[in-house]
């Protein structure tokens, strides 16, 4: 499968970090790199627009402008940040920010811009490398990994279909040749592989079929689960590998960053006074509902 080149926020630093070289004139004599630490690109109204400001800008652009050729990205990035900032001169000059619907939806935007900073300041000083080396030398180092299944499936829309199958591979046919055939999974080009997996992989009905299987084994009666009906074929089983830190630092920070939301909503609630009403406006005797 092709792979497509997105630009990730590094690459997006890096590029920034020597604008020169997509200029269009040449270049002046390079300046000292502090000053150039973070360069003005461009000047709305004296208005600066820095190169950190497009930094922050590609961070968070939709994932199909992200895949643009650096040079196209950039240039367009920088007319935005040009647009959005003669929009805000305009809008000022005629004191829409004086109007109350205005005011009221800026005071808004402004309120949850801080709650969201609030949570995340403590979310920060929660997945800190320290948390997540103590969180798996508990609970991943030095123990073994999670049983494992190693299997092929072929994925069929329905159930006569799914024991059509069935009664081939009880004939003798090749479960690799019939997946490429009959399969409508993405996988059916590799014969239906799916290697190996845990049983919190695979969704309830999958795994549990799956797992009850020997190797060499293949589902004798269809399984069915939200994507269609499966015929599943068991290759092996295992203990997986005790996992790496590298593989598992992006779950643990997730679980911790869960936890620290929680706890952080569970304490400030717990510092304020709530009163619940009904939908109709009158007095509710239900408790404040736990996040």
């Amino acid at each position: 499968m092709r792979r497509l080149t997105t630009l990730s926020a590094v690459a997006i630093a890096a590029m920034l970090a020597a604008p020169a070289a997509m200029a269009q004139s040449a270049p002046a004599a390079p300046a000292p790199a502090a000053a150039n630490a973070d360069p003005v690109v461009a000047i709305v109204n004296g208005i600066k627009i820095h190169m950190s400001d497009i930094q922050q800008d590609a961070q968070n652009a939709p994932q199909q402008m992200q895949q643009l050729p650096p040079d196209q990205l950039f240039q367009m990035l920088v007319t935005q940040e040009v647009d959005r900032k003669a929009l805000l001169i305009e809008a000022q000059k005629q004191g829409l920010e004086k109007d109350p619907a205005v005011a009221a939806q800026m005071q808004a935007a402004a309120n949850i811009k801080l709650e969201n900073a609030y949570v995340q300041q403590h979310v920060a000083s929660a997945v800190s490398d320290t948390a997540v080396q103590a969180v798996y030398d508990r609970d991943y180092a030095g123990k073994p990994g999670p049983q494992q299944v190693e299997a092929r499936h072929i994925l069929v829309q329905t159930n006569a279909q799914a024991q059509a199958i069935i009664d081939q591979l009880n004939k003798g046919a090749d479960f690799a040749k019939l997946a490429e055939k009959d399969s409508i999974d993405p996988g059916a080009k590799n014969g239906g592989e799916l290697g190996w997996f845990a049983q919190d992989e695979m969704v309830p009905a999958f795994a549990s079929a799956a797992f009850a299987l020997k190797p060499g084994e293949y589902t004798k009666t269809p399984v069915q689960t939200q994507f269609g009906w499966h015929v599943i074929l068991c290759e092996g089983k295992r203990t997986a590998p005790t996992p790496k830190l590298a593989d598992v630092q992006d779950q643990i920070k997730q679980k911790l960053a869960d936890a620290a939301v929680q706890a952080t909503l569970a304490d400030v609630r717990s510092k304020v006074k709530i009163e619940l009403f009904n939908a109709d406006g009158s007095a509710s005797p239900k408790p404040a509902p736990a996040q």
